[in-house]
């Protein structure tokens, strides 16, 4: 069976709750990617609490007239964060992706810390293209 593990972007990186906007624009530029989870600084294990987008600084601070370097990544991002275990199915992965209509999605580990990212373009490497093709209406539908 083909899991999470298998299909996720490792050596994915995140920030911790406490550091600046500017600073999370500084890593998704250095690493070529578009979202970072968030994860606690005071816990021992770096626990996930939420994730930001570059869309999310762009809309939700930079234009609502908020300085970056003011504002950290924990004020920033909202509701329960969505994540899946390493261990999951593809199945399951793409139900969580459908049913909360989201396009990238952390995978974190037995101990509940984040080892990769699951991404459309990495869904992509594994589905037939009619999957792939039902995957996107469900998402932005």
């Amino acid at each position: 069976m083909t899991t999470a593990a298998d299909i996720m972007h490792s050596g994915s990186h995140w920030i911790p709750a406490d550091e600046t906007l500017d600073r999370a624009a500084q890593l998704m530029r250095e690493h070529g990617v578009g979202a970072l989870p968030v994860g606690d600084p005071m816990d021992e294990n770096q626990r996930m609490v939420g994730i930001i987008t570059d869309r999310d600084i762009v809309v939700n601070c930079v234009a609502a007239g908020h300085e970056p370097s003011h504002v950290t990544a924990g004020e920033l991002c909202q509701g329960t964060p969505h994540w899946i275990s390493s261990r999951a199915s593809v199945q399951d992965v793409l139900r969580e992706m459908e049913d909360n209509q989201i396009r990238r999605l952390p995978v974190i580990d037995e101990n509940r810390r984040f080892v990769g990212m699951i991404s459309e373009a990495d869904l992509a490497h594994f589905l037939s293209e009619d999957q792939l093709a039902k995957f996107v209406e469900r998402v932005y539908s």
